[in-house]
């Protein structure tokens, strides 16, 4: 029977541990302008040791620490100069003035290389925009109708989605309804208020909301506008118009609704001719149909419901000085940070409680830190947008055309570190350049596979595709083995499985499905 007892062992083993720093520094560096701004104002508020250089406010620090040191009495210099000096403090070693000047001296400005004159305007500062909800409740306030029925409207306005579709069904509705409201009435009488509460939905705008799917958001939408070519070409008024006309027109209503609500497969094949066979109407009445119905929303709710535009403030800009393209950060607007000298004060005097001190010397070393990091992050991105602009002048000076393939691994070969620092460097930071402002990550693209496509990027590539597509016959559309031999021809060796592949990812449709047939 083994014993256990107790024994020791060594064991030599490798684990990656990234310090409280190293992970700043990473964080740090994936912050683009406006988040870093963030970033900073709010250590700012937890670090009372960073201070903000205030351009307008006079720093008088050092005047004030001199003014200080001639008005002390000579009894207290000449005590301080008997007391004997106390164990050195490796913290105290610290050459702040050598080795942060630019943040230590009040009175030190970074001058600036260059003057950025683009600012964003007031324009790209935008009030909230209304959602869905917002549009529809202000309707039904504007109605003069019953508290239980509004009450009703609002609860189905609620349950939609952000195309303005109703999802869930009448019995769903019905039991979320007696859920809501807790009450131990019975279902069916709550049953006709619903009902008639998603018909006052329906007849707001937008039009086609609060329906269960496609078919019936555009017969919704081709009934509405039905109605309203009836109130104003109705009998009363058909002087207005010629009567063979408004009969044509509500026969076109007609035909256009045949279509939506038994022939929609056909529609989104493009087939007028089986169009025209399954409603046995002309292909000229079938046309104008199709017009009417492409005139149509089939997401009305999007419309309010648009994401709000985000402002874009490029963190780098390219600018060509004599003949050659420079890189300047655009720091305008950026806090310029120092460290506040009353604080080391507090560390070279003696009646300094001890928890005191150790408070102050971690704020400097969180201070430092964030320091380091943030120069850090401004001399990686400098040194990748060098090497961007060293391997796409022609970009620069001729357009998008122009780009060239660049992986990011290679950019990170040339700058000496590892390609994950490359990629958080670039991602969601903008550069602005005399072709118009871009992603940093819109440069790196791999290249397009053969010999002599090797110097197409794939991002140009598929451009060219899509190019070839919107410059169709829609009567003949160009089939993927066409537009192959067409880059082939370009001198960019793609094959037809390749073009397929970029087509499928843009979300554009095969050559069958794009074919209008008449």
């Amino acid at each position: 029977m083994a014993l256990l007892q107790p024994k020791l062992s060594l064991k030599v083993a490798q684990r990656q541990i990234l310090t409280p720093g190293l992970m700043q520094m990473v964080s740090v560096l994936a912050l683009n302008k406006l988040e870093l701004k963030e970033m900073i104002q709010s250590e700012m508020v937890e670090n009372p040791v960073l201070d903000e250089i205030e351009e307008s406010v006079p720093l008088l620090d050092d005047v004030e620490g001199r003014q200080a040191e001639r008005d002390r009495p000579v009894e207290e210099v000449a005590a301080a100069v008997e007391t004997p000096k106390e164990e050195k403090d490796p913290f105290a070693e610290i050459d702040f003035g050598s080795y942060f000047q630019d943040y230590l001296d009040p009175g030190f400005r970074t001058p600036n290389s260059f003057e950025l004159s683009e600012k964003p305007s007031f324009e790209n500062f935008l009030s909230q925009p209304d959602t869905l909800t917002d549009h529809l409740t202000w309707q039904l306030g504007s109605l003069s109708i019953a508290p239980a029925l509004r009450e009703a409207a609002e609860y189905i306005v609620g349950n939609l989605n952000e195309d303005g579709y109703l999802l869930s069904t009448d019995e769903e509705l019905l039991a979320g309804w007696v859920q809501e409201k807790n009450s131990t009435e019975n279902c069916e009488a709550a049953r006709p208020l619903l009902a008639e509460a998603l018909e006052l939905v329906r007849s707001l705008d937008p039009s086609g909301i609060a329906t269960r799917d496609l078919r019936e958001c555009l017969l919704l939408q081709v009934r509405q506008q039905e109605h309203e070519y009836d109130l104003f070409f109705g009998e009363a008024d058909a002087a207005i118009e010629d009567e063979a006309d408004v009969v044509a027109r509500r026969a076109l209503f007609r035909t256009t609704m045949q279509i939506i609500d038994q022939c929609l497969p056909l529609l989104q094949k493009r087939d007028l001719t089986a169009l025209a066979r399954a409603v046995q109407k002309p292909a000229e009445h079938v046309q104008q149909a199709v017009d009417l119905i492409r005139g149509l929303d089939p997401r009305p709710g999007q419309r309010y419901n648009r994401s709000e535009a985000r402002l874009i403030e490029p963190d780098v800009v390219f600018v060509k000085r004599g003949d050659e393209f420079v890189v300047v950060m655009n720091e305008e607007d950026m806090p310029t940070l120092r460290l506040n000298q009353g604080y080391r004060k507090l560390l070279a005097q003696n009646n300094t409680e001890r928890e005191v001190k150790e408070y102050v010397k971690e704020r400097y070393r969180s201070a430092l830190q964030l320091i380091r990091n943030i120069e850090q992050r401004k001399s990686t991105i400098l040194r990748t947008c060098e090497a961007i602009v060293r391997r796409q002048p022609e970009f620069l000076e001729r357009g998008v055309d122009s780009l060239r393939p660049m992986m990011i691994k290679d950019v990170a070969e040339e700058i000496g570190v590892h390609p994950s620092t490359v990629s958080r460097a670039v991602s969601n930071k903008y550069v602005h350049t005399p072709q118009g402002v871009f992603e940093l990550r819109y440069f790196f693209s791999e290249a397009a596979g053969g010999p002599e496509g090797a110097a197409t990027p794939l991002m140009l590539l598929k451009r060219k595709v899509k190019k070839l597509i919107d410059e169709e016959d829609p009567k003949k559309p160009l089939t993927d083995d066409y537009i192959a031999s067409v880059l082939q021809s370009q001198g960019i060796q793609v094959t037809r499985r390749t073009v397929a592949k970029y087509r499928e990812d843009m979300r554009i449709p095969s050559t069958h499905q794009r074919r209008v047939r008449m």
